[in-house]
């Protein structure tokens, strides 16, 4: 496989996470590291295909400011939209004092009343799109025979939290008050996200909770983006956070969306789903993480405090798995395997009988 070709299948594997991956560099890190060292912590399966990996990041630019307009380049690389799932482009209301929103509204209409997802992408709280995720959201309504909505929420570091929070919550309000034109069961409505994607369904669900509005029956976190304390004031072994994803693209990432420099004593509890003092009322989760993922402890953390204020959790750990190790493009049965796991969670979630 030629370097070209690597790039592009690596790029759209991480753009399938909703990461940037060519600015989220390890080689900044790694500087100092062989390659074989970082490799040791990775999953077997995974060993050949990243050793022709690494080499590429390590010359990537890093995450930053002036290199938003290039991590920002919309996806074309995740596949053509299923021509049998319908997806509908909508602007739909904000919230008080916010402006409209756009979302996508996957595989509504049918007659009956089917489980629906409220879904937010990922990529660092500053790129991504919900455009990207249309084709993932179709795959996973058609196999799950449910309704989803992803909502292109606001970016940082024009938008802090507080609009995209309210975003996403525009996009959850109007999916349960238009549930019977859609064919959605209101009762039966989960959330969904990757990465910063797994954050923000965090904060959604938290927000959700507090509002009283909208009961939302699932939350399904996938390897979420919870504590800006990582990587700034709290650090990790040296083999974590070391692919695809490291500390210096988190304090990026979580500076642009707090506004404000991250980690301190100041930063605010609502932007941040680990630094909430309660969790209990929650609705019942999944999480799932890799165990060299950066945000590994923080994601096992936040599961141990869910279950201790009394919301049932699921937590999958896998063992050498690095962030977006799931929908990399190579062939693993620990990939299958935990893909297999997030569905099953979301069909006993959304209440789904299992085919």
């Amino acid at each position: 496989m030629t370097k070209a070709i690597e790039r592009r299948t690596l790029m759209k594997a991480a753009l399938g996470a909703g990461l940037v991956l060519p600015f989220m560099s390890p080689g900044r890190l790694l500087a100092a590291s062989p390659h074989d060292e970082i490799l040791r912590h990775v999953h077997p399966e995974f060993r050949d295909f990243m050793a022709r990996v690494l080499p590429i990041l390590d010359k990537s630019p890093k995450a930053s400011r002036e290199n938003l307009p290039q991590m920002r380049v919309p996806n074309t690389l995740m596949g053509k939209p299923l021509p049998d799932v319908t997806v509908r482009k909508q602007q739909i209301p904000g919230t008080k004092g916010q402006p409209e929103v756009t979302i996508y509204v996957i595989n509504a209409g049918a007659q009956g009343s089917r489980p629906a997802i409220l879904h937010t992408h990922g990529g660092g709280y500053v790129a991504g799109s919900a455009a990207s995720s249309v084709r993932q959201m179709q795959d996973i309504c058609r196999a799950l025979d449910c309704v989803a909505v992803t909502v292109e929420y606001r970016l940082a570091p024009e938008t802090t939290y507080k609009g995209s929070i309210e975003d996403n919550y525009a996009g959850l309000k109007w999916l349960y008050d238009n549930a019977a034109q859609l064919g959605v069961d209101p009762r039966r409505i989960g959330l969904l996200g990757e990465s910063a994607g797994g954050g923000h369904a965090a904060l959604l669900a938290i927000t959700a909770r507090d509002r009283g509005e909208v009961p939302v029956a699932f939350q399904c976190l996938i390897y979420p983006m919870l504590d800006d304390r990582t990587g700034s004031t709290r650090s990790v072994p040296p083999f974590v956070g070391q692919i695809v994803w490291n500390a210096e693209a988190n304090r990026f990432g979580w500076e642009s969306f707090l506004g404000m420099k991250p980690g301190g004593a100041s930063a605010p509890k609502r932007a941040v789903p680990a630094r909430q003092d309660n969790l209990a009322g929650l609705p019942p989760a999944f999480i799932g993480v890799g165990s060299i993922d950066l945000f590994c402890d923080e994601d096992v953390d936040y599961a141990q405090r869910l279950n201790a204020a009394g919301v049932p959790t699921e937590l999958i750990v896998v063992p050498g798995g690095f962030h977006g190790f799931d929908v990399m493009p190579v062939k693993t049965r620990v990939g299958t395997w935990f893909n297999e796991a997030k569905m099953a969670a979301l069909r006993s979630g959304l209440g789904i009988s299992a085919a």
